[in-house]
């Protein structure tokens, strides 16, 4: 029987269910190009997932009627909105912009967050991890700096799951940032990584002339 229109070249590319979020310091991991948070660093579990690549252009037009002469980007942005069901003080105390890395949050019951004191969003470092239904193939989506800004809605109904939504908008952190790194310089806004299990990165990094350190990362 012949097949006819659009046919699937790949299975193993076809994408369903949601992605991990991980959350990291965005300046202890800056000189990493590479996945280097883990499954301990998840937000937990997900009720949606969503990127988004945003571009925006000029058109140049001339003549009698119009046509187009030439394109200009004028912006560009990538953002992760996401849903978590997890209602914890780390959970929460990111949704309102708060770094909660550095170790404030350790019990998922026990903590503060603070009302009435929003400032400057911190800077964080996310990393989605996607894993395809053939478990074998990943896509990793980095922001090494990225700021939440979102409203906090916390909507608690009777037998329905709490999900809290936040918007994670990657920004700058090439050299010419304040926080960047040379790293990220020929992709200010982070990248997408395409990897199978078992996969290893190993990034030197050099803090000092003579001190380095090597951070080894393994796909799932």
């Amino acid at each position: 029987m012949a097949r006819y229109g659009p046919l699937t070249k790949d299975t193993t590319t076809v994408a369903l269910g949601l992605a991990q979020i991980r959350i990291g310091n965005s300046a202890d991991n800056i000189t990493i190009p590479n996945p280097v948070l883990s499954s301990s660093d998840s937000i937990g579990a997900m009720a949606s997932t969503k990127f988004t690549a945003d571009a925006e252009y000029f058109k140049l037009e001339s003549g009698f009627p119009l046509m187009e002469d030439t394109i200009f980007p004028l912006r560009e942005s990538a953002m992760i909105e996401c849903t978590f069901k997890e209602i914890t003080p780390y959970n929460l105390a990111l949704a309102r912009g708060v770094d909660p890395t550095g170790g404030a949050y350790p019990n998922n019951h026990s903590g503060s967050v603070k009302l009435g004191t929003l400032a400057t969003p911190a800077f964080i470092r996310m990393e989605a991890l996607y894993t395809f239904p053939d478990q074998t193939n990943s896509l990793y989506i980095i922001f090494p700096r990225a700021q939440v800004s979102s409203s906090v809605e916390l909507d608690l109904a009777e037998e329905d799951v709490a999900a809290v939504p936040v918007t994670i908008e990657s920004k700058r952190a090439d050299s010419d940032t304040s926080g960047g790194h040379s790293t990220w310089d020929d992709m200010p806004l982070g990248q997408l990584i395409w990897a199978t299990s078992g996969t290893v990165w190993t990034t030197t990094t050099t803090t000092t002339s003579s001190t380095s350190s090597s951070t080894t990362t393994t796909a799932p």
